[in-house]
């Protein structure tokens, strides 16, 4: 009877399916809900539950755990639709639907069968960022790129696409987007020199209905006479023109993170990775559309507007890093803006309706590779940074030690996303101190091989508080820090704002901490079982609001550990760099739920 009643509300939002965008978005308004793993279209990560406030959350306790049975990095958040929890895993990527009326208790587990020869051709782990909900059912995007759309009742396979060709190097670490009737997804792969894409798929039935390259002919881009770049048009041939000969067609540009959407206008937002290989002398060329952000229309594909963060990427700045919409004032005026913090050290703020670019400042004053990014709209290099000769990695040719790159290609902030509070218009940013040093060779591409052609070694940032890491306010309309705490390591868990004035975030030493919206002021830390690289979420269940957080060290900072390697310059130079982790944490895969006590 118990099970009966948890999945009440799941059963009745299933015979909703004609409306599945608008079921959706009825879902994400539910504070007590966490229906989607960005908290909305907006990836604004922020919660109007304020029963946890400043004042009280001190007084948090674990309520309750759950072991995911996999000890790999657990990226991403369970989500919670009525009375059921969907929690997810790395590969194998298990889901599991747990009842919140029986603490848990497992209702079903889909455990899918995949080849584990494709853990090999994982770049910087076995992670997975989450499973999505819409329409009565869980969508799931395999790292073998099977797309899976389950029975949100029963776990059972509703139908089930193939998105990529492991064989080639094509995997997926990322969640997907429901939007209207389509569901978004990208593809892994810019170390294997795959041609980065993004495919929406029909949710009810499967069917393919378009894909848009990053990188390639106009067509397979998906661009029109009208498409822009900070307000002109990007021209005919705009990115084949930028490669040298065929080197496009494995020329990367990946979209494996994060996807944003405004209904009002139609679109969605994502950024393209980094082009392949990593020696940049072997891609001469901007190498677009490579390190872009994509405004797309969401029933078409086409592109209105895109924007080349860092042309030529000479570090892996992959840019695929979170866009976070919002409306604010800007300059005196309100307008609709899309925040992208890039692994490159620079925090962008752009309208996002025009594609105009209104704020492009560091957002770790350790970034050197840049003096920062010409404003002048007027100017031949509008738009583009500025390259510092000393730290450009092909300055003297292939096989030159370029030392101290700040940041390093893991960047100043990888994929863990931020969170923006509407209440204190702040955006709180989990970031990487780390610098590199970086050395590229010459490399040829065979189809499914590492396809990278640099060797990177990673430490702390020089002259600051000697850790890899600061989680910081950020001011987004003026591109001001306006606090940053310190830490350890760096902070690789998505972040969370609630109107309790308070802000969650993990740490690589496995701290569940909440710190003071306005102030930054540390209120209560707890150390779960291992590292998180998990996203902090919140929900409402029995008149109580809750916490939780998948702990599990891993991803690309914790690979090391994760996947038992002890050369300093395997996991691309991140083993070295956070060997220390292994005195603070070890491997784990654990749901930990915090309540305030009765």
């Amino acid at each position: 009877m118990k099970k009966l009643l948890a999945l009440t509300s799941v059963a009745a939002m299933c015979a909703t399916g004609a409306l599945a965008n608008d079921g959706l978005i009825a879902e994400m308004e539910k504070p007590e809900q966490w229906a989607i793993q960005t908290g909305d279209y907006k990836n604004q990560r922020y919660s109007a539950l304020d029963q946890i406030t400043a004042d009280n959350v001190g007084d948090l306790q674990a309520n309750w755990t759950f072991s995911t049975g996999v000890l790999r990095g657990h990226e991403g958040s369970p989500l919670v639709i009525g009375d059921v929890m969907y929690v997810h895993t790395p590969f194998p990527n298990i889901v599991y639907a747990l009842d919140l009326t029986q603490d848990g208790k497992i209702i079903w587990k889909y455990e899918p069968k995949q080849d584990p020869n494709v853990i090999p051709v994982m770049c910087c782990d076995t992670v997975n960022r989450g499973v999505a909900y819409a329409n009565g059912k869980i969508y799931l995007h395999q790292a073998d790129t099977k797309v899976v759309a389950l029975d949100a009742m029963t776990g059972e396979e509703v139908w089930s696409a193939v998105n990529g060709d492991p064989s080639k190097g094509e995997t997926n670490t990322a969640t997907v987007l429901p939007v209207k009737d389509k569901l978004i997804v990208g593809i892994s792969g810019g170390e294997f020199g795959v041609q980065g894409h993004v495919t929406a798929y029909d949710l009810d039935s499967g069917e393919q209905l378009w894909r848009a390259y990053s990188v390639g002919p106009d067509d397979q881009i998906l661009f029109n006479e009208e498409t822009t770049e900070l307000g002109k048009p990007v021209g005919a041939d705009s990115s084949i023109n930028s490669w040298e000969g065929d080197q496009w067609m494995i020329g990367g540009g990946t979209t494996w993170g994060w996807y944003a959407a405004d209904m009002e206008e139609n679109l969605f937002y994502y950024g393209s990775g980094n082009p392949s290989t990593w020696n940049p002398a072997q891609r001469p060329g901007d190498n677009k559309w490579s390190m872009t952000i994509f405004a797309r229309d969401i029933d078409t594909g086409e592109a209105k507007w895109v924007y080349q963060m860092t042309p030529h990427d000479e570090w892996d700045f992959d840019g695929v890093n979170e866009m976070i919409l919002t409306e604010q004032e800007i300059d005196g005026e309100e307008r609709k803006l899309l925040t992208h913090f890039d692994r490159n050290g620079l925090a962008y703020t752009m309208d996002r309706v025009s594609g105009e670019l209104l704020v492009a400042e560091k957002y770790d004053p350790a970034v050197n590779w840049t003096s920062g990014v010409d404003m002048d709209p007027e100017s031949d290099t509008y738009g583009r940074p500025a390259v510092v000769a000393q730290y450009s990695t092909e300055q003297n040719g292939e096989d030159v030690n370029s030392t101290g790159i700040c940041p390093a290609a893991l960047g100043t902030k990888d994929q863990q996303p931020a969170a923006y509070s509407p209440k204190t218009e702040l955006m709180y940013v989990p970031t990487n101190h780390v610098c590199m040093d970086y050395e590229p060779f010459r490399v040829s591409y065979t189809a499914g091989q590492p396809y990278v052609g640099a060797t990177l070694s990673m430490y702390p940032a020089p002259d600051s508080h000697g850790g890899m890491g600061n989680f910081i306010a950020w001011d987004n309309t003026t591109g001001e820090i306006k606090w940053s705490l310190p830490e350890q390591f760096s902070v690789w868990s998505g972040a969370l704002a609630t109107a309790g004035d308070v802000v969650f975030y993990g740490t690589l030493e496995g701290y569940l901490k909440a710190v003071h919206a306005e102030t930054g002021e540390e209120l209560y830390k707890f150390k779960t079982p291992s590292g998180i690289i998990g996203n902090v979420m919140t929900y409402e269940h029995g008149g109580k609001q809750h916490i939780a957080v998948l702990s599990g060290i891993g991803g690309w900072a914790g690979i090391g550990l994760a996947a038992g390697l002890t050369n300093p310059n395997d996991g691309l130079g991140a083993v070295g760099g956070y060997a220390a982790l292994s005195d603070y944490t070890a491997l784990g895969g654990q749901l930990t739920v915090f309540s305030l006590p009765d």
